[in-house]
Order: structure tokens, then sequence, then C-alpha cells
């Protein structure tokens, strides 16, 4: 048998893809399945993004080309992101990878070393800790709860460093939770951060869906000494509905961004050319701009639905989002955990939802509302069955 390396041993499978492995099977077999676990807009990708990397394909754009991405669209990159997030980064600065999740490993194998500690913000994107481990570093989670809106605090984020403290990793809009810090709540941990000398990796993916008035502040842009202590993830699969494109982009000092580079360039190399054609229309062409506006309003309608018809289920308490497409509700009340609760709501009642266990909150489920409303009223509805059913064995 073969002998795989120990850091391998450790890593935990994706719980959202076997989830949905399962619910497509059942689908397949002819159930009615009510997928809430799509992480994922059920959105097809705008019209102009296509027809330019269709344009690109007919160009003869099928070359290898530079591993840290096509210079205009590494200036076009750059450009966004000093006019609307407010961060002055140069085309040198910019880091084209293939999808926002390879962005941030790259940065964290770059960054972090064995006996490095990375704060994480609990709950969690599921691959964060997974990567850190990659690395050799170690995570040190930091528990959020409804009552904090799912936010840290200056305080707990004080209370938590140490001298092996390399990291911070901060993810708003969040993924699973929805929630959005507010620009005084991000200086209040900018402070801290710079009294420690922190890094901080800003995984910034959800920016666009932001809902109720709420806006997305890029923690960089909160002064020069901010900005030279954060590196800014993001991509085009969320609010452009390009999952399948995978292209992200990283931005950070100009050597970190070197060193990703390079990472990159001995496992992945350059993202296909065409696909950068489309990410230069999804940044440029004004009809894109239009789709996006109207995705947000969908989503934002979306989630006023979901959240409405959960938080009306007895036995569920729910924080209300402000961005991403995901709720969160806590299920303790029904005295399952996570992972038993979605298993039994797949089986019995055909409603795809994803463990909270998988985000590091074995008392609560994610609930995506990135499909349609018929499919959100019915799944809704199916779970406050099954909901009521679990009270009821409890009573």
């Amino acid at each position: 048998m073969s002998r795989l390396a120990t850091r391998v041993a450790s890593l935990t499978p994706s719980l959202t893809l076997a989830i949905a492995a399962k619910a497509k099977a059942l689908a397949a077999g002819g159930v009615d399945v009510c997928g809430l676990s799509a992480g994922e807009p059920d959105f097809d990708t705008p019209a102009p993004i296509k027809a330019a990397a269709k344009a690109a394909l007919d160009r003869g754009e099928t070359k290898y080309g530079p591993v840290a991405g096509q210079p205009r669209l590494r200036e076009r990159i750059a450009r966004k992101l000093e006019r609307e997030n407010g961060l002055p980064y140069t085309p040198e600065q910019i880091l084209v990878t293939n999808g926002g999740k390879q962005g941030l490993y790259n940065a964290i194998m770059a960054l972090i070393e064995p006996g490095d500690a990375v704060l994480i913000p609990s709950p969690y994107w599921l691959s964060y800790p997974e990567m850190v481990s990659l690395a050799g570093g170690t995570s040190v989670l930091l528990p959020t709860t409804e009552a904090t809106g799912f936010k840290i605090t200056p305080e707990q984020l004080e209370a938590a460093i140490t001298p092996r403290t390399r990291l911070l990793i901060l993810n708003s809009p969040s993924n699973p939770t929805g929630m959005v810090y507010s620009r005084p709540e991000l200086e209040a941990i900018t402070e801290v951060v710079l009294r420690h000398d922190l890094m901080v990796l800003s995984d910034e993916i959800y920016e666009k869906l932001v809902y109720d008035g709420a806006r997305h502040h890029s923690i960089g842009g909160l002064g020069r000494e901010m900005f030279a202590r954060t590196i800014t993830s993001g991509g085009f699969s969320k609010a452009f509905a390009m999952t399948g494109w995978r292209l992200g982009y990283l931005a950070g000092p100009t050597d970190l961004i070197g060193a990703a580079g390079a990472i990159q360039s001995h496992s992945t190399s350059n993202v296909a050319a065409y696909s950068q054609a489309g990410a230069l229309a999804a940044l440029e062409d004004p009809q894109v701009a239009l789709e996006v506006e109207r995705m947000v309003r969908v989503f934002a309608e979306r989630r006023t639905a979901m959240y409405d018809a959960v938080a009306a289920i007895p036995g569920l308490r729910c924080a209300r989002a402000q961005g991403a497409f995901y709720l969160l509700p806590d299920i303790s009340a029904t005295g399952l955990n996570s992972t038993a609760f979605c298993e039994q709501l797949l089986d019995q009642f055909h409603v795809a939802a994803v463990p909270g266990i998988a985000f590091g909150s074995d008392s609560h489920v994610r609930l995506s509302y990135a499909t349609d409303l018929d499919t959100i009223y019915k799944g809704v509805e199916r779970l406050g069955q099954f909901v009521r059913q679990c009270l009821a064995v409890r009573a």
C-alpha cells in the first residue's frame, strides 16, 4: 500500500460536496429534492462575458500565458480595487488565480511556517483551517454567536494574540453566516492588528452581495499602515455567476505576490486565456454591471423570503444575514448534531442543507438561497415539518 504524507492525514473531506453528491443521486433517481446547500448562484453567466470568451477562442487565445495573469486584466483589477475598494494596488501587486480558493491557498503557503498561529473567526469557511494545516501552521479559532452578530470583537482578538500569531483571516461578507462588518467594527479590529504588527488575509469574494443598505468595506482601505499589512482575495465566481470559470485574484505586498506567483508557477501556472477575456468583460461591460445589480436584487428578495420563513419555525433561531447567500439557523432545540440533522432532513424530507460542523459549529446548519423562490418556500416548509417532528420526539 502507498504511504501517504502526514500533511494529508488530518484533512477532512468537504461535507458540502458530499451532501451535494447525495442530493444529486436522489434527484437522479426521481426524488423531488429541494436543494438548499448550493454554494454558487443559480443564474447563468451574463451573455457579454460568454461572448468575450468565445471571441478570444476564435482569435486563437488558447496558448500559455503569463503565470500572474494577462497584463491588461491585472491592470483592470488594480483599477477596480482602487476605485471601488480604496486599495491603491499596482498591476504588479495582482496575481490572477485559478479561483479564489487558489489565491487564498497561495497566500497562506507563502506566508505561514510551521509553528505560526493563524486566527480564524468561527463559524468559518471550511477550507481555511485545512489550508493552514497544509502550510504547517496552527489554526486558533475565535468563536462567535448570534449575540455578537457572528463577529469578533477587538477585545476577543486582543486576548487571542500570542508571540506566535502571524495572520488573521477575515471574511466579510461571510460564508456561512452572511454577516457584514461595518466600517467602525473594522476600524476597531485595525487598531489591534496594527498594535501587534499582524498580517490580515481579507477574503472579499462576496463583496457585491450585500443587502438592507449594508456596505462592504475593505479593511486594507483603512489607512496606509493597514494597506501594507493586508492581502486581499477576490474573484468572479459569486457576483458574476462564474463559478465554473475558475477565476480569482490575490492582491498584496509585492514580495508576497511574487512568492504566491512562484508557488502558482510550479502548481497550476496561468489561468486559461479565454477565461481571462471573460473576466475583462465582467469588469468593463456596462450590461454586465446591470445584470449584477439585477442578481443582487433577486438575492435580496430570496434572503427576505427564506429568513421570514425560517424565523417562523418554532425551535429554530436565525440571524438575519446582510450579505452572501446563506442563512445559519441554530438547531440546538432539536437535540441533533448538525450531521445527523442534515442526513435525516435529506433522507426523510428530501431537503439538502450543509452541516454546521463543516464550518466549526455543530449547533447550526447552513441554508443557501441561491435557488428559486418555489424551492425556497417548499424546502423551508419541509424543514419546518422536520423540526416539529424532532421537537415532538423530545417532548
